[in-house]
């Protein structure tokens, strides 16, 4: 049973730097892709950053130069740090990997 932990969200001002964890078990976690998604109120979930298990990222454009994904094979744990946050990056944050989800930890902005 594959399961998937997130922690590390909060309330930080524009700025500010926070970074997020996912601690995954039930799956071969050196050999996948994990990837983080975010919700925001009323809008759909999109697809924030992903890390291969060679270590190859991709991040969406609206993150670029702020966000970093890196993961630790030996903890089993993906994070995403994320520096120079803005309100608009204010949302859920999901890890994904092979279809499963955690249950999100919510990140706010705000001054």
């Amino acid at each position: 049973q594959v399961q998937l932990v997130e922690s590390g969200g909060g309330l930080v001002q524009p700025g500010g730097s926070l970074r997020l964890s996912c601690a995954a078990s039930g799956i071969w976690f050196s050999f996948n892709v994990i990837e983080w998604y975010r919700q925001a109120p009323r809008k759909e979930r999109e697809l924030v950053a992903g890390i291969t298990g060679g270590g190859t990222t991709n991040y969406a454009d609206s993150v670029k130069g702020r966000f970093t994904i890196s993961r630790d094979n030996a903890k089993r744990t993906v994070y995403l740090q994320m520096d120079s946050l803005k309100p608009e990056d204010t949302a859920v944050y999901y890890c994904s990997v092979g279809g499963n989800w955690g249950q999100g930890t919510q990140v706010t902005v705000s001054s």
